[in-house]
């Protein structure tokens, strides 16, 4: 994953912001989906709970908390492009 032993360098953080970034651009597309069964609101609060949840993850620098965040992040996008809500995004 990186150069650090426990915890994220600059370059770290720096080589995972893409993939970082578009995980988090295809979450909030994916919440937009007319096949998802959310109304107006509930999408909104889905969008802001993801939102919630990216910016605390992007003050995360531990290597293996980095790695579960990014592995939960296309867990749920997967259920999501299935047609499923992540019942607990954590």
């Amino acid at each position: 994953m990186g150069k650090g032993l426990i915890w994220a360098t600059a370059e770290d953080l720096a080589r995972n912001r893409g993939q970082v970034l578009s995980l988090y651009r295809q979450i909030l597309r994916s919440l937009n989906s007319p096949g998802l069964p959310l109304n107006l609101a509930a999408r909104l609060a889905k969008k802001a709970e993801v939102r919630a949840i990216f910016m605390l993850g992007a003050e995360e620098h531990s290597l293996r908390n980095i790695e579960d965040l990014v592995d939960a992040a296309e867990y749920s996008l997967c259920l999501l492009r299935n047609g499923e809500i992540p019942k607990y995004i954590q």
